[in-house]
């Protein structure tokens, strides 16, 4: 059956619904197997906020889907236990909205009168039922049983995660219709749907905020009116509140030191873009729905253009200046204080003339940039008798007061690039930026302004690439391409963007999204899309997009007016990655191309088929005829673009659309693409269209996850191996579906398969395993038991370790069998395998067969052409090499631009060693592409990631001076020694030098009987042991290093390095020096630190980690440790400890927890060293967990929702895997 419209031109027609998924007169979820299970939500805290007991859901929403959707999306509290109909005249019986039942609620208990929801039931169909009831009671559907049919497709269409609108509806939509909830007014507006009037809401939800994005104006004035600087962040926080983004472009505020008309100059556009930040931030802390979403733009002919474009990247550096700055600080003074009240002196000796330290302590803070009225404040305590002062050290915590002092981390960035500039640029020519004030008076006197300020417009590109280069900000929007294909100009320009920039249209609007799955849409056993069940879906989702601007209130009445009279929608896609993979075609492919343009040319033109469709019995969007004729040439466009025209035949393009190939598209889609388009224009041109725009491409953060979605909008794959967490606990690991059937594609039969299968995925088994066989294992004591628990624990670990350890084996076996002490038990890391006997290699090659390579890059039979089909938005696993290049997701949002009412969010991913002129060229490819936005992100570009703390390289600074208030030259000695002797300067001086030269030509020898210590500690991964020797006074003369990095070689040079080092300790080299020299060198192996004095976590290489602990335990060198003594204090109530949770410290009454990778994944590295052991293999199995987390896509930014680290890029925002947090608006 196909879905049709209904012809009748009467004017009170509504839409014909046929049933595609489902039966009349069957309950849609029937189709379902249902699962009950219990969940968990925590608070940001670690504390359990609610047990959900006996959640219900399909069983497609097993995992992540059933636990975000249930923790973000089902009604928590409220939902009252007892409910009655609510008659109204004209409604069906079953369409009827409920309210609470109060005469059955007084016969409950307190607690048990309001409720949760807990069955996704529940939730669809509310979902369902309240876009059912308001198009029902404005004329939307023809019959009755249209209305049926709509209502049952549409719970078949959400139960089934083939689509689902944003995630303000989940939160919002039918709380009122289903439950009779309402919640106080919140001073939003609607246009009365009955009377065309502006009206005030009488409560929260009966016309619930559906939109997740906005696009609000804002004027030059500070106070007065919701245009207003400050009215607008009451706007943005109302907006915060309900779960959506907004967006607004500030080039109407005048520049820094633009004249004033009162008088006086301007303070700038950047002093309120901060206060705006920090009010943005304020709210993402204390919401209780999501984190505030907000998009600033800016255009590049503002006077503070350069300002805003380092804005971010010189926040960013503020960061790391206030670290160092606080700990120089901290060091300073704790040196001038100890050189005031050194020999125990009772008062404190101040005189720099007789205190030869304090006066060498002095200049060197000064000479590190300390104050000198913050030096005399801590010469005035130490004259009060203080004997130390302590000040706030900052650190890169990401929660910490550095980061929380600084601004724009809570905005995407983004600047509006006019073709006008793009010329310039290309020409070498001059660009001009203007004050505020002199636009508006050159318009009103109608002459051409006077420039502020001209400058190279290639400086200013190359400024924008750099700093995008540097911290991923700003983001460039081509406006000349936006406006060209703007549907309604006659309503001024498209000056901005909600937060993704996928949603650019006039200011004060706002667009609800929704997305469709594609992968759902593909037969797998006859290799064909659905065409005709994709455009059934299509036309719903219009519908429902349409309906939700019916019923939805907005946060100002000029957001209400505009969406009143324009509509605007946004549908969209995701999984086409997935797809592609599915159908055998690489992503970086022409012909990959053609289908996305296909795909995407289906459902745009059948949107605006359904738009025009609605408009033939509702009316077109109340301004379409003034805009009659430009949408109309928008439209045409489109059409031309499905049919691939010449650049001549685009009416008012710059840029020629990339249109579909047709020696390249599969002919089925071809063929439905351009029947779409002639559809939409005959239809458009009859009726008109109910809605100024209807699509976009969003990056689907939450809802895609919901969806259980692998990729989102047009992104390409990000791994073979996809990870699934059961609703039961554990985690699964399987390859891509698509991994198969684009081999039997490609001509493998399945034999082959198998073998490639097992070659990425493993055998999941140690049966067969040579390195570590069944009979090693049965000699060193395993029975047929423990064999058992461990094929169990495979499916659940993440690598051999994970499956080899006490919490599978059991603590009684592991004593009594493999002889483990207690301290080995407790041990979380401690190698298992490596303890029974196995080598690192022996140990790696079981992985690699159990686990197997998690890459298909080598795999058996795979020919070398079949490569690109494979290839993901990064290298797979540890072994894979091969990735997307970056022009390739350029032209894939390219393929799909011409298609879309709006843009793609989408971020083009580029790797760490990405140049500035590779950001510059994106930028450049795009413009020439006709994508209306580029969002860029260079791997490890943000100083705010933790994970990328360790990959700074430290190696090349410059030399420090030798000449510090701790190291002594030999001039310096020679001239203290003058001034000692009781002779004139001439004679001391040839004294003095001999007399140094033999004290430092002098050797003095440890005894033979002296104090030893040896720690032991592992850096990356590998084993090393320090041992010290000390003198009868206690200063360090000569240290002794072993590690288990393979090799004789290599272990012989770190041998000679300490005896070269302990000879120079023994000549009277200070330890200082050596610390100066070798602390922050960078070389592998580097990492996580675990074991020594535990206060050293991260080292960029042993020869760093060494000599910060050899400056903590002998020098008193606190500014190298990342750990406090007092935080090792077991009797310190501030100490943090290790939990399941994270890291936790409390501070009075409150308990913070940090998340760490270590608590969100399953991993175990391995840290036993066996010193017996005659060779130690290399250790390859050195890919951390932060390369792990890394590999799976995790960007290392930390959620403000659950405060987990399982971050990943999802268009051009961010997304948690762990709780479906999003920084966007899906």
């Amino acid at each position: 059956m196909q879905t049709t419209m209904n012809n009748s031109n009467d004017g009170t027609s509504g839409m014909s619904i046929k049933r595609r998924f489902t039966t009349a007169g069957s309950d849609p979820f029937n189709e379902f197997e249902w699962i009950t299970t219990d969940l968990e939500i925590r608070n940001m805290d670690g504390t359990v906020a609610h047990d959900m007991i006996g959640v219900c859901f399909p069983s497609g929403f097993e995992g992540v889907p059933g636990t975000v959707a249930a923790q973000k999306y089902l009604r928590k509290a409220g939902v009252p236990a007892a409910l009655r109909p609510v008659p109204e005249d004209g409604v069906p019986t079953w369409l009827q909205r409920s309210a609470p039942d109060e005469e059955k609620l007084q016969k409950l208990e307190n607690s048990e009168r309001y409720i949760a929801e807990t069955d996704f039931r529940q939730m669809f169909r509310r979902l369902a039922g309240t876009w059912t009831y308001w198009g029902w009671k404005y004329g939307y559907f023809a019959s009755e049983e249209d209305a049926r049919s709509y209502y049952d497709e549409m719970c078949f269409l959400i139960a089934s995660q083939r689509s689902a609108p944003n995630s303000p509806q989940w939160f919002n939509t039918g709380l009122h219709w289903a439950y009779g909830i309402e919640g106080n007014p919140q001073g939003h507006m609607f246009v009365d749907p009955d009377t065309g009037m502006m009206t005030e809401s009488t409560n929260s939800y009966e016309h619930p905020q559906p939109h997740a994005c906005f696009i609000q104006s804002v004027s030059d004035s500070l106070v007065g009116g919701s245009e207003s600087i400050m009215g607008l962040w009451e706007r943005e926080a109302l907006l915060f509140k309900f779960g959506s983004g907004t967006g607004s472009n500030f080039s109407n505020i005048r520049g820094k030191d633009e004249p004033l008309s009162g008088g006086g100059r301007s303070s700038g556009l950047l002093s309120f873009l901060k206060i705006g930040d920090r009010a943005a931030g304020a709210i993402k802390s204390g919401g209780t729905t999501r984190r505030a979403a907000k998009m600033v733009t800016l255009d590049l002919d503002h006077p503070d253009i350069e300002e805003y474009i380092d804005w971010k990247a010189s926040e960013e550096e503020k960061v790391s200046s206030l670290i160092i700055g606080s700990q120089l600080l901290q060091k300073h003074a704790s040196l001038i204080m100890s050189a005031m009240w050194a020999n125990d002196v009772e008062i404190a000796a101040t005189d720099m003339n007789t205190n030869l330290e304090l006066k060498k302590a002095l200049i060197n803070a000064v000479k590190d940039g300390v104050p000198e009225p913050h030096i005399k404040r801590i010469m005035d305590l130490g004259d009060q008798g203080w004997k130390s002062v302590n000040f706030q050290v900052f650190d890169s915590d990401w929660q910490g007061e550095g980061y929380i002092t600084v601004s724009g981390q809570n905005s995407n960035n983004s600047v509006r690039v006019p073709n006008k500039f793009m010329d310039a640029v290309e020409a070498g020519d001059d660009w001009n930026l203007y004050w505020r004030t002199e636009l508006t008076s050159a318009e009103k006197e109608g002459r051409e302004p006077e420039p502020c300020k001209t400058l190279p417009a290639r400086d200013l590109w190359d400024q924008i690439a750099y700093t995008a280069w540097a911290c991923a900000d700003p983001g460039v929007q081509y406006d000349s391409t936006i406006n060209e294909w703007h549907t309604c100009p006659e309503g001024g320009r498209i000056n901005g963007s909600n937060p993704c920039s996928e949603y650019m249209f006039l200011d004060d609007t706002a667009c609800n999204l929704a997305s469709i799955n594609l992968l759902e849409y593909y037969d797998a056993d006859t290799r064909t899309f659905q065409i005709e069940d994709f455009q059934h879906s299509v036309r719903l989702w219009t519908a429902t997009l349409e309906i939700s601007v019916l019923m939805a209130q907005f946060p100002s009445q000029e957001i209400a007016q505009k969406s009143y009279e324009y509509r605007t929608l946004g549908l969209g896609y995701c999984n086409l990655g997935s797809l592609l993979m599915h159908m055998g075609i690489p992503y970086d492919d022409d012909k990959a191309r053609s289908i996305c343009g296909a795909l995407t040319a289906i459902m745009c033109g059948e949107s605006y088929a359904t738009s025009a469709e609605m408009a033939s019995f509702l009316g077109p969007f109340e301004k379409y005829e003034e805009n009659k004729e430009h949408m109309l040439r928008v439209i045409q466009n489109h059409r031309r673009a499905a049919y691939d025209v010449e650049s001549k035949e685009y009416d008012g393009l710059s840029v020629k659309p990339l249109g579909i190939d047709a020696d390249l598209c599969p002919d089925d889609l071809l063929d439905a693409a351009r029947d779409t388009w002639d559809r939409a224009l005959n239809l458009g041109t009859e009726f008109g269209f109910r809605n100024a725009q209807t699509t976009v491409i969003a990056p689907t953060g939450t809802i895609g996850l919901v969806m259980a979605c692998d990729t989102t909008g047009v992104e390409p794959s990000f791994s073979l191996v996809q990870f699934k967490s059961l609703a039961g606990g554990g985690m699964l690991k399987i390859i891509n579906n698509g991994v198969k059937l684009a081999l039997t594609e490609l001509g493998y039969d399945d034999d082959q398969i198998q073998e490639m299968e097992t070659y990425v995925m493993g055998s999941k088994s140690i049966e067969g395993c040579s390195s570590i066989s069944r009979e090693r294992l049965t000699k060193a004591g395993f029975g047929e038991a423990e064999f058992a628990k461990i094929e169990d624990a495979i499916g659940a670990a993440y690598d051999i370790r994970g499956a080899f350890n006490v919490n599978t084996l059991g603590t009684d076996f592991c004593a009594d069998v493999l002889g483990f002490n207690q301290e080995q038990m407790d041990n979380p890391f401690f190698d298992v395998l490596k303890h029974i006997g196995f080598s690192v290699s022996e140990i790696d090659q079981a992985n690699d067969y159990v686990f197997g390579r998690m890459t298909i890059e080598g795999a058996p039979h795979l020919k070398d052409e079949h490569l690109a089909v494979f290839d993901c938005a990064t290298p797979c696993g540890k072994y894979g090499e091969r990735s997307i290049a970056w022009p390739a997701h350029v032209r894939m949002m390219a393929a799909a631009q011409p298609f879309i009412s709006g843009a793609i969010s989408k971020t083009v991913n580029l790797p760490s060693s990405a140049t500035i002129d590779d950001i510059r060229e994106v930028y450049n490819l795009s413009h020439t592409t006709m994508n209306k936005a580029t969002a860029v992100y260079r791997d490890q570009s943000k100083l705010s990631q933790p994970l990328m703390n360790k990959l700074v390289d430290t190696s090349s600074l410059d030399e420090e001076e030798v000449n510090d208030s701790s190291t002594m030259t030999t001039e310096n000695a020679v001239k203290q020694v003058v001034e000692s002797l009781p002779l004139p300067a001439e004679q001391a001086t040839p004294l003095a030098k001999a007399y140094v030269q033999n004290y430092i030509a002098t050797r003095r020898p440890l005894p033979d009987v002296r104090e030893s210590k040896t720690m032991k500690a592992r850096v990356g991964g590998h084993t090393v042991y320090l041992s010290s020797s000390l003198y009868e006074d206690n200063r360090l003369g000569e240290i002794m290093i072993t590690t288990s990095k393979e090799g004789a070689a290599w272990r012989s040079l770190l041998n000679q390095f300490a005896i070269a080092v302990s000879i120079g300790l023994q000549y009277g080299v200070p330890l200082d020096a050596f610390v100066k020299s070798f602390t922050f060198q960078k070389f592998e192996p580097s990492g996580m630190v675990s074991g020594g004095t535990g206060r050293v976590k991260m080292a960029t290489s042993i020869v760093d980690y060494i000599f910060r602990e050899l400056a903590i335990t002998h020098l008193g060198r606190d500014d190298l440790a990342h750990v406090s003594a007092e935080d090792l204090d077991t009797t310190s109530i501030s100490r943090p400890e290790h939990t399941p949770d994270g890291v936790a410290r409390n501070i009075g009454h409150q308990r913070n927890v940090q998340t760490t990778l270590d608590s969100v994944m399953e991993m175990n590295e391995p840290t036993a060293f066996d010193e017996k052991e005659e060779t130690v293999q290399e250790d390859t199995s050195s890919y951390s967990v932060a390369e792990s987390a890394r590999a799976m896509g995790f960007t290392g930014d930390i959620c403000t929702n659950c405060n987990g680290s399982q971050m990943v890029r999802n268009g051009t925002c961010l997304k948690c895997n762990e709780c479906g947090e999003t920084t966007g608006c899906s």
